[in-house]
């Protein structure tokens, strides 16, 4: 006598065969076909097994075994080569010329407080050259080996006053070379302070100057300051 309750119900006329892996009976594969290696996974979201935690929502889940990837950190210190550097001589002149000298509207603080150094010390260095040329012109009366000495240093220092001033002008407007360039003229500014010390007793020694600009360069590689050069190369 057979249990009713182990009778399997009846077939309806419009139910589907339930979903099945296996081919049907007499199925050939397509000519080239390659089954897939041992242990693949097909591509799709993996979910974790029953029991174990899901992952916060929009972030996928990781597999156990597999490396977590790294994320750069927001605000982090990266150094990149420049890719904007002037092709001819209009491109290291300011666009607006020296007008806009004294306009910082829409520079970061940090930048702001490094603008007005590199601007300030670089209009002060070419008053400083001047008056310096004089001085060493006076000297060649008394002792011209030293005057040459001097005058040399005298006129390196007011090129790079005024190239100072050129760049920081630039460098306001979001070219990445000339923040690189100002950070050269730091490290020049501390070889002309070291052979100015030693060679003319005292003459052409700009230690302050020097810690002055090397306050300004870090301000110019300040986490701040480098996300607002890289949001205005992305507008670029």
């Amino acid at each position: 006598m057979t249990n009713p309750s182990e009778v399997p119900p009846p077939q309806q006329p419009d139910a589907q065969p339930p979903a099945s892996n296996v081919p049907p009976a007499g199925y050939q594969p397509p000519q080239g076909f390659q089954p897939p290696p041992q242990g693949y996974q097909a591509p799709g979201q993996a979910y974790p097994p029953p029991g174990q935690a899901y992952p916060q929502p929009g972030q996928p889940y990781q597999q156990p075994g597999q490396p977590i990837p790294q994320q750069g950190q927001p605000g982090s210190f990266k150094f990149e080569m420049p890719t904007d550097g002037p092709r001819n001589f209009n491109d290291v002149l300011p666009k607006g010329g020296f007008a806009g000298m004294f306009n910082v509207a829409g520079l970061p603080t940090e930048l702001k407080v490094s603008y007005w150094i590199w601007l300030i010390g670089g209009i002060l260095g070419v008053l400083g050259g001047v008056l310096g040329l004089f001085a060493a012109l006076a000297l060649f009366t008394v002792a011209p080996a030293a005057a040459i000495v001097v005058l040399l240093l005298v006129l390196v220092a007011l090129a790079i006053a005024a190239a100072q001033i050129v760049l920081v002008l630039r460098m306001k407007e979001g070219k990445e070379w000339a923040r690189l360039a100002l950070t050269i003229v730091a490290g020049v500014s501390l070889v002309l302070a070291v052979i100015g010390g030693s060679v003319g007793g005292g003459i052409g020694n700009n230690w302050l100057g020097f810690l002055i600009s090397a306050a300004a360069t870090v301000l110019m590689w300040v986490p701040n300051s480098q996300a607002w050069f890289a949001a205005v190369k992305g507008r670029g």
